[in-house]
């Protein structure tokens, strides 16, 4: 179909549209850890390091899309350990024992994300750093240098963008409506990247809420590599419940504070 027929195709609309809702949502994941990370560095670095954490997401993206033949192979099985789980109500097996190209790079996001921010979460409740990371004598945090900082935005991002794309090769089967989502979530992206960034630091009780998303996430990148579908409604449902429980928690005692300081 070309650009023209696109344009005046209503269901390729409704199919771009749904998409970069798709897309938005499941970039969150992608964007809390490049704010996290980010915050680590020195405050000059913070930006530029986002910057470009989402321009390689970008590159990332449609370097999978002109690669869809390539990338759609992943889905097939490499290797079967032979073994099975406990049969469902159903009579299926409770997991996979065949992994494809896409369970073994979830796996190893997810673990690494699963380490990554145990590892975090370590660092808040320990004031002491790790070897290869400094304390900044003006945060609580430890840096990191810029150069560690995006090689872990670099692997996070290919374990996302491989996720996005798949997702997005089993909506439509347009290369341009995946492209234009594409380019539009990142934009969106990239203009809450400071906003967000900005937000959690300035609320500390928010990193570690932050850090918890994921944690769980990571745990769902697992579980999908090794075939458990956990459906991701429920994952933002329970992410946006507990931001919304936080968020009043803070109005009240911004607002406890106002009235401490009036009363003063």
């Amino acid at each position: 179909m070309d650009i023209i027929a696109l344009l005046s195709d209503p269901a390729a609309w409704a199919a771009l549209l749904t998409l970069i809702a798709l897309e938005v949502v499941l970039g969150i994941d992608n964007l809390v850890f490049i704010a996290i990370l980010s915050n680590k560095l020195p405050r000059e670095q913070q930006a530029k390091a986002r910057k470009i954490g989402l321009g390689l997401a970008l590159v990332m993206r449609i370097a999978l899309l002109m690669l869809i033949g390539w990338l759609v192979t992943l889905q097939q099985p490499l290797f079967n350990l032979g073994l099975e789980g406990n049969p469902t109500p159903h009579g299926e097996p409770s997991f996979e024992t065949a992994f494809s190209g896409r369970d073994l790079i979830l796996l190893a996001g997810g673990l690494f994300l699963l380490w990554k921010a145990t590892k975090e979460i370590h660092h808040s409740m320990d004031p002491h750093p790790p070897s290869g990371e400094v304390l900044d004598k003006n945060k609580s945090v430890a840096q990191i240098t810029f150069k560690a900082a995006i090689a872990q935005i670099i692997l996070l991002d290919l374990v996302f963008s491989i996720d996005s794309i798949l997702t997005a090769v089993g909506m439509t089967d347009e290369i341009p409506i995946m492209v234009t989502a594409v380019v539009i979530t990142v934009t969106i992206m990239l203009f809450a990247a400071d906003p967000l960034a900005r937000f959690i630091e300035v609320n500390p009780s928010l990193v570690m809420l932050a850090l918890s998303f994921l944690v769980m996430i990571g745990l769902v990148l697992i579980a999908d590599g090794f075939g458990f579908h956990v459906p991701k409604g429920y994952i933002y449902a329970a992410m946006g419940f507990s931001v919304g429980v936080e968020s009043l928690n803070i109005f009240k005692n911004r607002r406890h504070a106002r009235q401490q300081g009036h009363s003063l």
